[in-house]
């Protein structure tokens, strides 16, 4: 799940056309009416160990369902649902393949059972969402009970050594409070959440963690033009490793990754009348080399990743 983070959440995504004038560009849902969006993941990542490169190649597959609930001169509350969750990967030829669509077993020996289990129970969950007008996620008011519902029993996963260690970890950053507010970002986040003209520019700004990297993205979003009831903007994104970022601390070894540097450009169609996105494209990449210590041994590990996102409204 750490790689699909990456994959889901450095893309800032979209489509383009010409047209003049100006527009109010805020999250503005109608009350109790529910958006389906649809989001399409690909991603390679090549890492170069002692000379040999390993490829893994993933595709992740979101549904995400979100319904205005109240609202605030400040804030809107929305109910949302993380519909579908799928996720294949291709390692070497080590294909993992999981689904919240399957219920899954904690106690199965079989790394997708485990996470198929935990991808179920939380698409079986609402989240109860404070976002601004942005579209930014500000707050999950339930994410206390929302943890405990897909967490519990997990002291009784059955995976050996490491492994068991290492999804433990990967199962609890599932449902922590950053990735929630990532993946969910991913679908509202890009608005000005004002009045905007066409040629205006803005930037929104994050921290991310991803495959436990801190990420810092400064995305530029631009207005190309309006037509109609449709926004046609591009987007251009710097990534980095964060200034505060720390290593990663895993099975021993510590990692480092200060050089980690990219960039995503994307292009979308917005509906003005609710600020969510019709169809959006983005493709990213970002390398940088990786340092790698561990029983007193140090190397480098240069990694490549490229990859593309795919967004559409589905209802």
């Amino acid at each position: 799940m750490k790689k699909i983070l990456l994959s889901g959440s450095i893309v800032l995504l979209s489509i383009s056309v010409l047209g003049q004038g100006n527009t109010d560009l805020r999250l503005n849902l109608e009350k109790n009416k529910l958006y389906t969006l649809k989001s399409v993941s690909e991603q390679t990542v090549n890492q170069t160990i002692n000379g040999n490169t390993q490829s893994v190649d993933t595709r992740v597959d979101y549904t995400l369902s979100i319904k205005m609930i109240d609202l605030t001169p400040e804030f809107m509350i929305t109910e949302v649902h993380l519909d579908t969750i799928a996720t294949k990967s291709n390692s070497m030829g080590k294909i993992l393949n999981f689904s919240s669509a399957n219920e899954g077993n904690l106690k199965s020996s079989e790394t997708a059972d485990v996470l198929s289990c935990i991808m179920n129970r939380l698409s079986k969950n609402a989240l109860y969402v404070k976002m601004d007008f942005t579209g930014k996620p500000v707050e999950i008011v339930n994410l206390k009970m929302l943890s405990d519902l897909v967490l519990k029993d997990t002291s009784t996963i059955t995976l050996n050594g490491m492994m068991k260690d290492a999804i433990r970890k990967q199962i609890e950053n599932v449902v922590s409070d950053d990735n929630l507010k990532t993946m969910i970002g991913m679908f509202t986040w890009r608005l000005p959440g004002k009045q905007v003209a066409t040629g205006d520019s803005w930037k929104l700004s994050e921290q991310m963690n991803s495959g436990g990297m801190m990420l810092s993205i400064g995305t530029t979003y631009h207005l190309d033009g309006l037509k109609g009831d449709m926004a046609n903007l591009t987007a251009e994104s710097e990534i980095k490793a964060a200034d505060n970022a720390v290593p990663i601390k895993s099975a021993g070894a510590t990692v480092t990754y200060d050089n980690l540097k990219g960039l995503s450009k994307s292009t979308m169609v917005l509906d003005i009348r609710t600020g969510l996105a019709v169809e959006e494209n983005s493709k990213s990449h970002i390398s940088g080399t990786l340092g790698i210590s561990a029983a007193g041994m140090n190397m480098q590990m240069p990694m490549d990743i490229n990859g593309e996102t795919r967004i559409k409204a589905i209802q």
